[in-house]
């Protein structure tokens, strides 16, 4: 499933705690899948979701991958709730 929209990707309880984790620096699928009650392929599958619709990163780290906020992502969401302040 490719969700490219991120307001989809954000709706899911799960993706935003994985947010906020991410928020806090960047983690393994392994640090990530600690913190939620769901398994680890849940989780990367989860991330999947939030890297098609660009909040997030990765970046491989010997056998792993590093997990990171895409700040450029978040910009756009930023830009598109922007306009909605000053109506």
């Amino acid at each position: 499933m490719i969700v490219e929209d991120p307001f989809l990707a954000i709706a899911d309880a799960n993706r935003r705690h994985l947010l906020e984790e991410l928020r806090r620096g960047p983690k393994t699928v392994n640090q990530l899948a600690a913190g939620l009650p769901v398994s680890r392929p849940a989780v990367s599958q989860h991330l999947k979701v939030l890297l098609d619709a660009g909040l997030v990163s990765a970046r491989p780290e010997g056998t792993s991958r590093v997990y990171a906020i895409s700040s450029t992502g978040f910009m756009r969401l930023n830009i598109w709730l922007d306009q909605f302040w000053d109506a």
